[in-house]
């Protein structure tokens, strides 16, 4: 009976702490509510490093879809609210971030890593073959091979 008054105690403990902030916002027309979720949608939590701001529970992200709300209804465009946005938490809030000068080896490293190994592969397989077509000159001539044979044939 103990037990289960403890198992029950600690449940009961364990609730308090299981808590999610929901937002509630009004919107005047639903075109307004599904730019504001593409928004929360697109943008990245600073703090959660991969998770879009409307899944986050981090403080941050409640203080950017704050943000994003007020914009929104002061009548902001989707770009002056991302600029906003990007101005004060930088690139890492945009899952695409546009290619400039920091920013290109993100863009385009992948695909040089790609080349550079294909490359790799190329030179290898290459190598390779002129190994195989080496051993296959170096394969004695009739002649030789009876030359040869005579000779094993005298040390034994």
């Amino acid at each position: 009976m103990k037990r289960l008054v403890y198992v029950l105690g600690l449940l009961l403990a364990c609730l308090g702490t299981a808590q999610a902030s929901i937002d509630t916002y009004e919107f005047s027309t639903q075109a307004e509510r599904e730019r504001y979720r593409t928004l929360v949608e697109e943008l990245r939590c600073p703090k959660c490093q991969n998770q879009n701001i409307a899944d986050s529970d981090a403080p941050i992200a409640m203080d950017m879809r704050d943000e994003i709300y007020s914009k929104l209804e002061a009548g902001q465009s989707d770009e002056e609210i991302i600029g906003f946005l990007v101005e004060r938490y930088g690139d890492f809030v945009r899952y695409k971030p546009p290619v400039n000068s920091k920013t290109v080896i993100l863009w385009y490293g992948p695909a040089a890593f790609l080349a550079f190994g294909l490359l790799m592969v190329v030179i290898i397989l290459m190598r390779r073959r002129r190994s195989v077509v080496a051993k296959q000159d170096q394969s004695l001539s009739s002649d030789e091979q009876a030359r040869l044979s005579d000779i094993l044939k005298q040390y034994k």
